[in-house]
């Protein structure tokens, strides 16, 4: 079956459905990771768009149960060069394309990628139409007009889970099928985090427990009062999708629980909704930062970490307070990727600590948050 992605700058691209029948619409983005498609598709950061794969052939290695990320695909649609249609792997419960058709995610193949992400580098991401079967493209891109702006969105409410639980969720794979990394220190003892899910990775929980936590996820509209009435050792903020900004009763929330003292650590839209409740400010970049190979400079040692990384938005270093430092710096464009409180135990981070996919340059800020419970 034939199928179309169309941009909403009228330009569109004719390629072969393979995966659900349909349309799907969102912001269309790319991701510079050579592996890892299923925790990509299943990343809630994903979520109100469609991912195109700069690495030429997806599905070589099919998917397996244990590289999910949350219980379903999150991403609006998906886009690839070529699939493969052999599934090569001992893990491999099946091929890319039938996970696809059976969890609903409309994708296409066929296409000059090549061209659409340098479309999307030069005139920034942009909104999009894919629509199975033979249609008429200009309708497609009249349809990419109508849809959302991604600035001023707020999709964590789609995300976010219904109510309190604890990790291991029922059905979810606590370990990463015995490929986990060794934490790189142990915690004196369990501490108890309290973990904002805006749409959080499950390997990020996998990654506090490992270093001996026990993590209770609590829903992105659980009031600060609430959360704290459960005594948390330290409170955690997720990744997610969406514009930060847009987030007002989350800001206020983390605002609270800084002034209570709390230890706090937050990665990607957990560090930008952190920021602005310092008093920060946010901006949307114009391609965003999507991949497993971007070089983060670590200022204080001058060490370079190479990291996964995923976001459209990011905070502008010149508004953060007095009281704030910067403490990581993108080597490609110079962009704020984390700071931490000067006199407070809070910090964040832009990229993904957690990997999945991903080096694991920067795991030990896992162990940088257990230091922040254990001092008195």
């Amino acid at each position: 079956m034939k199928a179309v992605l169309a941009l909403e700058d009228g330009t569109w691209f004719q390629g072969t459905a393979v995966g659900a029948e349909g349309t799907a619409t969102g912001e269309v983005v790319f991701n510079t990771g050579l592996t890892g498609y299923q925790e990509i598709l299943t990343d809630p950061s994903y979520a109100g768009q469609i991912v195109t794969m700069t690495c030429p052939e997806i599905g070589n290695y099919g998917v397996a149960a244990a590289d999910v990320e949350s219980r379903a695909p999150q991403v609006a649609g998906f886009v690839m060069r070529s699939e493969s249609l052999v599934a090569s792997n001992w893990r491999a419960a099946g091929p890319l394309g039938e996970y696809l058709a059976s969890s609903g995610v409309v994708a296409i193949a066929g296409i000059d990628t090549r061209a659409l992400t340098r479309r999307l580098r030069s005139a920034g991401v942009m909104r999009g139409v894919i629509r199975t079967g033979d249609h008429e493209p200009a309708a497609l891109v009249e349809g990419a007009r109508r849809a959302p702006q991604m600035a001023g969105s707020d999709l964590v409410s789609g995300v976010t889970c219904a109510s309190p639980s604890d990790w291991p969720f029922p059905g979810a794979q606590a370990g990463s099928d015995g490929y986990e990394v060794a934490p790189v220190r142990a915690a004196a003892r369990r501490y108890r985090v309290a973990a904002w899910d805006f749409g959080m990775k499950w390997n990020i929980l996998r990654r506090l427990s490992s270093y001996g936590c026990d993590v209770r996820v609590y829903p992105a509209s659980t009031p600060a009062s609430a959360l704290l009435a459960d005594q948390p050792s330290g409170v955690f903020l997720s990744n997610g999708p969406g514009d930060p900004a847009a987030l007002p009763h989350i800001i206020e929330n983390i605002r609270s629980v800084v002034a209570h003292g709390t230890p706090i650590f937050g990665i990607c839209l957990g560090h930008q909704v952190l920021g602005l409740a310092l008093g920060a400010r946010t901006f949307k970049l114009k391609f965003g930062h999507r991949g497993s190979n971007h070089p983060v400079k670590q200022l204080e040692t001058g060490r370079i970490e190479i990291t996964s990384q995923n976001h459209g938005f990011a905070v502008d270093p010149g508004t953060l307070p007095s009281d704030v430092m910067v403490t990581h710096v993108n080597l490609y464009d110079g962009t704020l990727e984390g700071f931490r409180h000067r006199h407070r135990p809070v910090f964040s981070v832009q990229y993904h600590p957690e990997a999945s996919p991903g080096p694991h340059d920067a795991d030990y800020l896992f162990g940088l948050f257990i230091d922040a419970m254990e001092r008195p």
